[in-house]
């Protein structure tokens, strides 16, 4: 966006736009959901790794995890935007009835949003009147809710999306751990999860104008005692049941 101040022509570099809030938003949930994957896969594997050397076991679990981490995220997505999209409808649909029954109470109290937000009373109402006649619903429901009534979260696009981010996370354990010889797979597991969490560390970190070193620290350390509890979980299962 670009505006002209004194002649000159003055770009804003770091407005939130409608939009962009939305792309990064998903690519929060993407980071996120890759993070899991590399965690939760990386957990079993390592464990399984701590209880036996048989490749094709710690394959068939890490596999198994991939499956059903992915699953049970992309489930828990649906249902949670389902709910989310069924509650914005129900608001919606009762915000269509009030504009129907009384259209003017209702233009006030858009007025009144506006006149919070430092409008004056007589700009308020000019701004309520002019977009209600231009497209009520669409004015009341993002003043009102924050909703908008054209762009609803679709919940099988976040169940998608998260399967994937998922599913993305957690090959980087399971094709870590295969690819070296039994007395390097746990060193290479890790060594692999520490660049895949430091990755996601620094994306998350830079998405949320957050502190770089203390978000990949934060991811690390997780990932770290994930693997080391895990590890010495299989171990011990290992000894008891051998």
């Amino acid at each position: 966006m670009t505006e002209t101040i004194d002649g000159d022509a003055v770009e804003h570099t770091h407005e939130p736009h409608q939009g962009v809030g939305g792309k990064l938003n998903w690519l929060r949930a993407g980071v996120l959901g890759a993070n899991d994957g590399i965690v939760s896969v990386a957990g079993i594997v390592v464990g399984v790794a701590g209880a036996t050397t048989e490749a094709t076991t710690i394959l068939t679990a890490g596999i198994a995890g991939l499956v059903a981490g992915a699953f049970s995220m992309a489930g828990g997505e649906y249902v949670s935007v389902s709910t989310q999209r069924d509650t914005e409808q129900a608001l919606l649909r009762l915000e269509k009835q009030e504009l129907k029954t009384m259209p003017e109470a209702e233009e006030r109290e858009l007025a009144e949003i506006y006149e919070g937000k430092g409008l004056s009373p007589e700009l308020a109402s000019r701004v309520a009147r002019e977009l209600t006649e231009k497209d009520a619903l669409q004015a009341h429901a993002e003043a009102e809710l924050g909703i908008d009534p054209d762009n609803l979260t679709s919940p099988w696009q976040a169940a998608w999306a998260s399967l994937l981010a998922f599913s993305v996370g957690a090959l980087l354990p399971i094709l870590s751990i295969a690819w070296a010889g039994v007395s390097l797979r746990v060193w290479a597991c890790a060594a692999a999860v520490v660049v895949g969490l430091t990755l996601t560390g620094w994306v998350s970190a830079r998405l949320g104008d957050a502190k770089v070193g203390r978000a990949i620290l934060r991811n690390v350390g997780v990932g770290a005692l994930t693997m080391v509890v895990t590890y010495y979980v299989g171990v011990l299962f290992g000894v008891t049941v051998g």
